[in-house]
């Protein structure tokens, strides 16, 4: 089930981050972009995330488990890692690759970019670069001073307003210089571990032929030295020759990967794109699984609910063992208003894919929105489950506080709203919450001094 968030913990991490990005590209969220990021949650496209970059995090000593891969809603090819192990990569990523291997390229460089620490260095540079600034600034004041004694010029001829843009433009093109290195230093780890895992450098120099073909990548006549990355022409040549080396440059994608790759596309397709792009991505001949699947998801967000069951359950008969299409079937019975039949179709789906808080929190959802008594204290046990395993999903605590007000639990409800809230970024509103909970909880309980913890930190992630 894809869910877009306007907003959440990833925000905050890309909102504080945002003047200290590595990514692939050149066009990195710009502080008052940061503000604006939508994620894209779905279990089926985060799972194969996980397994496309599983192989490359051991090759470069990255823990896995700390690190995760965050989904933006962007259809620009691009990826970015940000503060905390968080690999941010666009959906535009998946949509636009044609080899899995392609997107696996890009995790390999992000991985690059943890591994080597550049952040943590960006960090420095960015401090370093300001003080350059100051510095150039001060000297353009005092040259101010000389200016004023000699009619507007200093002694050395140089303007005073020229020479603090003197300052401010070295320490730039000094920071600038220092990412360059740092992405040709992520290009050649990401090599090393895509050979060390046995997988092909093909797809990275693809993504970089196309940037190279891309007019964001052409900058006629634009001074080099103002780049943060270097050129993709530059890239490509660098990488080419060493690439070649490896005995596994030749190597293909599993028929399995492609397979899943198709359907994670066909799902993106089917949620983001219009009905005409659609048509025009999918011919009406194509009965491909992943060009149904792209139809069905359409056809229910675009009011064709009948139609829509039915393609799902022609999805379900190809594979009735696919979590995801009972996920599907669940969703849609839910947002046309029939909970009762999505508990169903989402309880088949769980026990398929008994991993995936997502899905378990989508069949929380629909528990409580049956109304009933018993369906919500289902719901609050799978609730509680799913925010201690993904406890940066604000929809899954509101759930959680919808149930908990069913059953009269009207502090656990302020509470669980509490955790919405600073998730969603309402700090006001999570203190206010967290105050109302701890006059409904019992004193030093679990859940009072949880509530405590948001009153007097409330910028703290909920545990």
């Amino acid at each position: 089930m894809i869910r877009r968030f306007p907003g959440s913990a990833f925000a905050a991490t890309a909102r504080k981050a945002a003047s200290a990005l590595i990514g692939l590209g050149l066009l990195l969220p710009a502080p008052a972009e940061a503000q604006s990021i939508s994620f894209v949650r779905d279990a089926e496209i985060e799972q194969l995330m996980k397994e496309y970059s599983a192989p490359v995090f051991r090759a470069s000593g990255i823990n896995a488990a700390a690190t995760r891969i965050i989904l933006v809603g962007s259809r620009d090819f691009n990826a970015f890692v940000a503060s905390g192990r968080k690999v941010f990569i666009n959906v535009g990523v998946l949509m636009e690759s044609t080899t899995p291997n392609q997107v696996i390229g890009v995790l390999a460089h992000e991985a690059g970019h943890i591994a080597g620490g550049h952040l943590f260095r960006l960090r420095q540079e960015l401090e370093r670069a300001q003080i350059l600034a100051i510095a150039g600034t001060l000297l353009g004041a005092g040259a101010a001073v000389g200016s004023a004694r000699s009619g507007g010029v200093s002694a050395d001829g140089i303007a005073p307003t020229g020479l603090i843009l003197s300052g401010q433009e070295f320490a730039r093109r000094t920071l600038l210089a220092y990412q360059r290195s740092e992405e040709q230093a992520a290009d050649k780890a990401a090599l090393r571990y895509l050979n060390q895992s046995g997988q092909s450098a093909k797809g990275m120099i693809e993504t970089f032929e196309r940037f190279a073909s891309d007019s964001l990548f052409r900058r006629v006549g634009s001074d080099p030295y103002l780049q943060s990355h270097p050129s993709a022409p530059e890239r490509i040549s660098a990488l080419k020759e060493e690439a070649a080396k490896s005995p596994h440059f030749g190597k293909g994608d599993s028929p399995q990967f492609k397979a899943r790759h198709e359907m994670a596309k066909g799902k993106l397709y089917g949620f983001l794109a219009r009905p005409d792009e659609l048509s025009r991505r999918y011919q009406p001949s194509d009965n491909s699984l992943p060009a149904r699947y792209a139809r069905a998801i359409s056809a229910y967000r675009f009011g064709s609910p009948g139609a829509a069951q039915a393609q799902i359950d022609g999805l379900i008969r190809a594979q009735p063992n696919n979590a995801y299409f009972w996920e599907l079937k669940g969703q849609a019975h839910l947002e046309t208003g029939r909970p009762r039949e999505a508990v169903v179709a989402l309880r088949r789906a769980v026990q398929l894919a008994p991993g995936q808080p997502l899905i378990r929190g989508l069949l929380g959802h629909a528990l409580v929105s049956t109304g009933d008594r018993k369906d919500a204290e289902a719901a609050v046990k799978e609730l509680t489950t799913v925010t201690q395993r993904d406890p940066e999903t604000p929809e899954h605590f509101q759930h959680l506080a919808r149930a908990h007000g069913t059953l009269g639990n009207e502090g656990l409800a302020a509470l669980a709203s509490a955790n919405a809230s600073v998730l969603s970024g309402k700090q006001e509103d999570a203190r206010r919450l967290a105050r109302r909970a701890q006059t409904l909880l019992p004193a030093q309980s679990a859940g009072w001094q949880r509530a405590d913890e948001i009153i007097h930190q409330p910028n703290q992630n909920p545990r």
